[in-house]
């Protein structure tokens, strides 16, 4: 049995400057972001948001963040994320998946996926 309850956002669409060539620089690219959040058990619910992790709030921030963003490497950026996701006090662990579609010509997709721990140094 787990110790802990989960959330997801699932295809949450941002624009980001991201890449190590010119030309992907040079107009905002899509990104596809995926979470998956442990946080701790909800035991004495009172029905309301103070419950649990406020996902719009999250997601605004986590949009804030891209947008503004400037990385070269989709993995940096996960890894911003998942700080991000981590920062709320009840999540203890965050799964970042980020697609890059259309990176790659011949490939529907390519994509990294981030895996951290508050528990970790």
């Amino acid at each position: 049995m787990n110790d802990f309850d989960q959330i997801f956002i699932e295809d949450l669409k941002c624009y980001a400057t991201i890449g190590i060539f010119d030309w992907e620089r040079q107009t905002k690219q899509p990104l596809i972001i995926n979470l998956t959040l442990d946080i701790s058990k909800i035991t004495n619910p009172k029905d309301h948001i103070s419950d649990t992790v406020d996902y719009k709030s999250l997601s605004r921030k986590i949009n804030d963040l891209v947008e503004k963003s400037s990385y070269q490497l989709i993995e940096t950026l996960g890894i911003e994320i998942a700080k991000i996701c981590l920062s709320d006090q009840k999540v203890i662990n965050a799964k970042v998946k980020i697609d890059k579609p259309g990176a790659l010509r011949l490939s529907k997709n390519v994509g990294v996926i981030i895996s951290r721990s508050k528990n970790e140094n």
